[in-house]
């Protein structure tokens, strides 16, 4: 539900904001390990944007506890 769109929206948002990060370096990749892809980076981008508001969200909310 409201989690799976929050996720989606934020995986978003961390896609657009490494696409602006490299447009603002003149960078075409972030790394030679996937040439013509971006580079590692460009796989994890969306991740990490992901991962660092449900870890907020889990430790403030405890959403991650087992009962």
């Amino acid at each position: 539900g409201a989690l799976g769109l929050l996720v989606s929206v934020l995986a978003q948002i961390g896609d657009l904001i490494a696409s602006l990060i490299k447009r603002e370096r003149d960078v075409k990749d972030y790394g030679k390990i996937f040439p013509g892809h971006g580079g590692v980076m460009d796989r994890f981008d969306s991740v990490i944007a992901v991962s660092i508001v449900l870890a907020a969200l889990g430790s403030f909310f405890n959403f991650f506890e087992v009962i």
